[in-house]
């Protein structure tokens, strides 16, 4: 029988461990890719059809995916609203948003942007501008052509500071679930809704979450640190009474017979 040196024959069993095993990493490669590239593709299908059912909404194409791809990672939105000027020219103006959420899944970026469109209906505002549509969602001021003002609070800043959806669909008066099925329906209909309203003039809240923020805290440092109670004063000492005087000690009389 031939021998074979044992370097070779260690040299030999390497080689075929690496075989049988590269079919194994290959298929193992393979399946993670796939799973990123679905992973990928569900995603960019979410993100299409919400951009696609707010694209009225929020004016153009461009801002409903700016909307939703800015809601979704936390990351700023930049609206652009076209005006036709007297002399038939267009002008664009942008309008710059920063979420005041952070990161928002899918789910929640759909909740928002209903309940924000659903309050700008209620103010009579179908057809709203990139100022409007940051306000509605930061919070701010509508000044309306009549001199009124309709504030709000914005769904993304009561959200930042721990509100529930249901909380802000309630708040508005409005039924969460009515809400999700149509949002400018159910705003067009609220009690104290404007026809057509024309806004003059937008104030955005700029420190409405540093406002939250602070409130919050105020309330954490009450709750944890308690106010003392005064301390009850301590009843005054009655004065004590004066002793009697001693009556005074008769002196002796002299013995008889003295």
């Amino acid at each position: 029988m031939k021998k074979y040196p044992l370097a070779r024959c260690m040299l030999a069993a390497a080689i075929l461990v690496a075989l049988t095993a590269a079919p194994l990493y290959a298929q193992t490669a393979s399946t993670d890719a796939s799973a990123t590239v679905q992973t990928g593709a569900t995603d960019g299908q979410a993100a299409t059809r919400l951009s696609g059912q707010f694209a009225t909404f929020a004016g153009s194409d461009a801002n409903a995916q700016a909307l939703v791809d800015g809601l979704r990672n936390g990351s700023t939105v930049v609206l652009a609203t076209a005006t036709t000027n007297p002399d038939g020219t267009t002008s664009t103006s942008q309008t710059t948003l920063q979420p005041a959420t952070g990161k928002l899944g899918y789910g929640n970026v759909k909740i928002a942007l209903s309940l924000a469109e659903a309050s700008l209906a209620k103010a009579g505002i179908t057809d709203p501008t990139a100022e409007e549509l940051a306000a509605a969602l930061n919070g701010g001021t509508l000044t309306l052509a009549d001199g009124t003002s309709v504030e709000l609070q914005g769904v993304l800043a009561a959200r930042a500071a721990g509100e529930g959806w249901g909380q802000i669909a309630n708040a508005m008066g409005f039924k969460l679930g009515d809400v999700m099925r149509s949002p400018k329906a159910v705003g067009s209909t609220a009690a104290g809704a404007h026809a057509h309203a024309k806004v003059t003039g937008v104030a955005l809240a700029t420190n409405q979450r540093a406002a939250h923020a602070s409130v919050d805290h105020v309330a954490g440092a009450a709750a944890t640190h308690p106010e003392r109670p005064a301390m009850p004063e301590r009843p005054q000492r009655p004065d004590r009474p004066q002793l009697p005087s001693r009556p005074d000690v008769p002196s002796h009389a002299g013995r008889p017979g003295g």
